[in-house]
């Protein structure tokens, strides 16, 4: 008779870890499907503010939900005529920095939401040069995460720097 009820009781304890793993199972499934709707979206975009390299896009954009995370191609000191502007790091540098501020501001965002930054110069001793003209862009209090790599050449002959950013912009 011990046995009967020792089964018994078991069975009523599979059923309620089986109803329990159910809920935990249909929880899960429903707040995955719905996060993953707010993650498939990606716009790519160019400015007519700043020169369009045929075969490449200027930056793309992805829906995180509460903000989007943008992405710019490496940025060249080239006026929106497809012109090298300056011939220092300095010039060059701010002249990058109006063109990574004009594709930012297509989405609603400037300097201040760059989260990480990827930098190229042909001479490593002038990067103060780059700082000073940067720091006039950035947020400075939580500056971004970067990486500076010094470059034999660069795309065109003159171009000194390039500068490849992400930005992380909320949503409104």
């Amino acid at each position: 008779m011990g046995s009967f009820f020792a089964i018994f009781a078991h069975q009523i304890i599979n059923q309620q870890n089986m109803k329990k793993i159910l809920v935990l199972v249909c929880t899960v499934t429903f707040l995955f499907s719905f996060s993953q709707k707010t993650m498939n979206s990606v716009e790519y975009k160019s400015s007519s503010k700043v020169f369009n390299i045929k075969g490449l896009s200027q930056s793309v954009s992805i829906d995180c939900g509460s903000s989007k995370m943008i992405l710019l191609s490496g940025q060249v000191p080239l006026d929106p005529e497809g012109n090298l502007v300056g011939n220092t790091v300095e010039d060059q540098t701010r002249q990058i920095f109006r063109n990574i501020e004009n594709i930012l501001r297509a989405y609603g965002g400037t300097g201040k939401d760059i989260i990480k930054m990827g930098i190229f110069v042909t001479d490593i001793s002038k990067v103060s040069d780059f700082r000073k003209v940067r720091d006039e862009y950035i947020n400075l209090e939580n500056p971004p995460v970067s990486s500076l790599v010094e470059v034999n050449k660069l795309f065109k002959e003159g171009v000194l720097i390039e500068v490849e950013v992400t930005a992380v912009i909320k949503n409104k």
